[in-house]
């Protein structure tokens, strides 16, 4: 059956609602990032951009990169984004919008989606400066509440580990990403665990003006371990996106990896006083290896 038009929302020009694009606008390499006043500073490295579009936060330059096809596309904070960005990414190869149907399943396509984001350190021996690949991601906030994520056995263990830890009313979720992208991208960079929360005060540990219901949250995180025959694990960062990225991903069949660069450690209190170079030595990384 058609998906109705109030499900899948198209542009009077056909594009995709909120991106604003059309399935020709995209490559199957995407790089995303936070920040849309990052997207030039990806594309000013590319050989030649055919396409700019921009619509709220959502800005994406599609280009070439010593000959491959990328795109780099904007996301704004907050999985409640990314959970828009996925949804309407994998629409754009895997619906036909003249029919309104889903290819058929032996006909779908997996994109390669790379997250190229900033993250602070749980631990004090993860300093500020270094790139880190998550491996497993800890999603605090409650997306997946409305899919139906499948986590493996592991994976349910080590987010009740966390609740327990953290003394959480409710169990968070736990999804590893790409194994073929964290070994394609991620060598010689740091191995993580990444937390992602659902905002940036009190789900982080700041405290401003308000008390907060978990005022010793980060000694719970840093304090987490979990082990099984793979070995053992703890949390070594947090950000705002990648456990959602991680999630969609595995329900919709795309490849996804989360690089984070570290600006900051929550644990000795520093701050990075040159995060922008942090951030486009991780890019030019990226790039060399996509």
């Amino acid at each position: 059956m058609p998906i109705p038009s109030s499900e899948l929302i198209l542009n009077r020009d056909g594009s995709i609602y909120h991106l604003n694009l059309l399935p020709d606008h995209i490559s199957d390499t995407i790089i995303t990032v936070g920040d849309p006043d990052r997207v030039p500073l990806v594309s000013q490295h590319f050989d030649s951009i055919e396409t700019q579009v921009a619509k709220r936060e959502f800005v994406t330059h599609v280009g070439y990169y010593r000959g491959k096809r990328l795109t780099v596309l904007s996301t704004g904070i907050g999985t409640d984004n990314i959970d828009i960005v996925l949804n309407e990414l994998d629409a754009l190869v895997n619906i036909d919008f003249v029919t309104r149907e889903p290819r058929p399943l032996e006909e779908r396509i997996s994109l390669r989606i790379v997250r190229v984001g900033t993250s602070g350190a749980l631990q004090p021996d993860v300093p500020v400066g270094a790139h880190l690949v998550t491996e497993h991601a800890i999603g605090l906030e409650s997306l997946v509440q409305f899919y139906p994520l499948v986590e493996t056995g592991a994976e349910v263990e080590f987010a009740t580990t966390v609740q327990q830890a953290v003394g959480l009313d409710y169990r968070p979720y736990c999804v590893l990403g790409s194994d073929l992208l964290r070994e394609q991208l991620g060598a010689g960079m740091l191995n993580g665990n990444t937390v992602t929360c659902p905002g940036f005060y009190g789900p982080q540990g700041r405290s401003l003006r308000l008390e907060l219901r978990y005022p010793d949250l980060l000694e719970r995180l840093r304090g987490v371990q979990f082990s099984n025959p793979e070995g053992t694990f703890r949390l070594t960062n947090f950000e705002m996106e990648t456990a959602g990225y991680y999630a969609l991903g595995r329900m919709l069949g795309h490849e996804v990896v989360s690089l984070n660069a570290i600006v900051a450690n929550r644990a000795t209190g520093e701050f990075a006083e040159h995060s922008d170079q942090i951030v486009n030595d991780l890019i030019a990384k990226t790039l060399d290896r996509v």
